[in-house]
């Protein structure tokens, strides 16, 4: 059987446009990410409601891969090791995109074997989600681990009142 050209033509020209799309589809995909701005008015946020509340703090904003951004030690903060408390919280919180006292929760609740993940496993530290993506954390070193998440998590309001439209 033999094609007419005009046909061979058009099933030429149908298949380059699919070629020609396959390769604009792009190879990388990109996702929303924590800005050193946001970074700072978390920090910002964070330790106006420790100031409000007499809760000097440290605190650490980190990326979601548990990176540091940005932190800080208030002045008066009690722990001394405040910053590196809260950096460790915050990357634990980010690498497993939930609150750092739920690892505490499983090692208190009888699975020890959360111990074996080498990571900071203690109240303090909140995800930052951004349209259902954990795009970094906030980890807080105050004085009781209550303090702590609750200078996180008024934070995380202020930024979830920027984000709103």
């Amino acid at each position: 059987m033999r094609v007419k050209p005009l046909l061979l033509a058009m099933i030429t020209c149908c298949s380059l446009q699919n070629a020609v799309a396959a390769e604009t589809q792009p190879i990388v995909a990109h996702k929303a990410i924590l800005t050193l701005e946001r970074a700072q008015n978390l920090l910002k946020a964070a330790q106006e409601t420790a100031q409000a509340k007499g809760w000097p703090c440290a605190v650490v904003i980190v990326d979601d891969g548990g990176w540091p951004i940005i932190g800080a030690r208030m002045d008066g903060a009690p722990v001394v090791a405040g910053i590196e408390l809260a950096q460790g919280k915050a990357r634990t919180s980010a690498l497993f995109r939930r609150p750092s006292g739920d690892l505490e929760n499983a090692i208190n609740g009888g699975r020890p074997a959360a111990l074996s993940a080498g990571l900071l496993m203690m109240k303090g530290a909140q995800p930052i989600i951004v349209d259902g993506q954990v795009i970094g954390a906030i980890g807080v070193s105050a004085d009781t681990p209550a303090h702590d998440d609750e200078i996180a998590l008024a934070a995380l309001a202020t930024l979830n009142r920027q984000s709103a439209p």
